[in-house]
């Protein structure tokens, strides 16, 4: 049985790659605590100059228990970068756990049950309807023996590729149910919101990467574009990555052969979209496959049961742990290396495409 993951060792080792690096540091503190009563942050470094108009973007954790493989990239990236090689008027801008609260207490989702590739709508309309969800919430909460009955009936007749497009694709109702949005703006969110108004916004031209793992094919980093339309960046994205990179629409009704759910909204992509409508920017997710989706979503409902009935300390509890970072964060020695040695291949065509501008 491997070690958990540890959120103090990890973001000290990330604290350290960013000091080596000579790189100012803004942390945002979380206002709940660690497993252990540890302090929570959102760590924000910029290498280079602060007001530059040129931006690379990385983002790791916005679903926590995924953000230990982000956040060894985040630091293989920095110990690997040459400081002397920076261009005037270019920094990079990492993004240390978004979802800090979730990587500490090894769950995918946030402190309210919400998956934040859901949260960032506009709340001021409508939330996104997901009438068919309210049939199949059983399967998520009440009796887990009635739900897993529930859960074998519904697959059976429906199938799982008709259960993922419904389930998630969010829900904005059910708090204590699967892919909840939130009803409200996250803390996460807000801090974002923050983030960009104070890091991003004086940029003309950002290349960002949001790291993820859980969906696609085993130790396959897929570099994708998640947004509910085609945008003028897409062109430059396909000229510098060309057959590497799948544009990926969604809204209700569309589908995607990625295993990424095309049927949700409210991911990071579309809102850094939104919210730099005046910047040149190209948001990019790097989704790392492990297991098959079925599985991964045997994992995640064990983890959601576990906090809603369980204790996250017991025995039992420790065993569901261990599942959930097998499927985010496999130990298998060859998974990990080919995903880090992608990943840095991705940050090097886009790092070279920005400077070349």
């Amino acid at each position: 049985m491997q070690n958990l993951p540890h959120y103090p060792t990890q973001r000290a080792r990330f604290l350290a790659a960013v000091k080596r690096q000579n790189g100012a540091l803004t942390s945002y503190a979380h206002p709940l605590p660690g497993p252990q009563g540890e302090d929570l942050f959102t760590d924000v470094a910029v290498i280079g100059d602060a007001n530059a108009s040129r931006l690379m973007l990385v983002i790791s954790g916005t679903h926590g228990v995924e953000g230990y493989y982000g956040s060894d990239c985040q630091i293989a990236w920095l110990d690997t970068f040459n400081l002397t090689a920076l261009p005037a008027d270019t920094a990079i801008v990492m993004l240390h756990l978004l979802n800090p609260w979730g990587a500490a207490h090894l769950r995918r989702v946030n402190e309210d049950n919400i998956d934040l590739n859901r949260n960032f709508i506009d709340f001021s309309q409508p939330a996104p309807a997901n009438p068919d969800y309210a049939a199949w919430h059983g399967i998520y909460h009440g009796d887990r023996a009635s739900a897993d009955n529930l859960l074998a009936e519904t697959l059976n007749s429906a199938g799982w590729q008709v259960v993922k497009r419904v389930v998630e694709a969010g829900q904005y109702g059910a708090a204590d149910g699967f892919f909840y949005g939130g009803q409200q703006p996250s803390w996460s969110y807000r801090t974002l919101e923050t983030i960009i108004a104070h890091h991003l916004s004086q940029a003309k031209t950002i290349i960002s990467f949001d790291l993820h793992t859980g969906a696609g094919a085993w130790g396959h980093p897929m570099l994708l574009s998640i947004a509910e339309q085609r945008f003028a960046a897409h062109d430059w994205g396909n000229a510098i990555y060309g057959e590497w990179l799948t544009l990926l629409f969604t809204g209700a009704g569309r589908d995607s052969e990625t295993g990424v759910t095309a049927t949700a909204t409210g991911y990071v992509s579309q809102f850094l979209l939104t919210s730099l409508s005046s910047t040149q920017i190209l948001p990019l997710v790097v989704e790392c496959g492990t297991y098959p989706g079925e599985e991964m979503h045997r994992r995640v409902r064990d983890d959601h049961w576990l906090h809603l009935q369980g204790d996250p300390a017991s025995e039992s509890g420790q065993a569901i742990k261990q599942e959930l970072v097998e499927g985010f964060w496999p130990a298998d020695a060859d998974w990990r290396a080919l995903v880090a040695f992608r990943t840095q291949q991705i940050f090097v065509r886009g790092w070279r495409a920005l400077i070349d501008l």
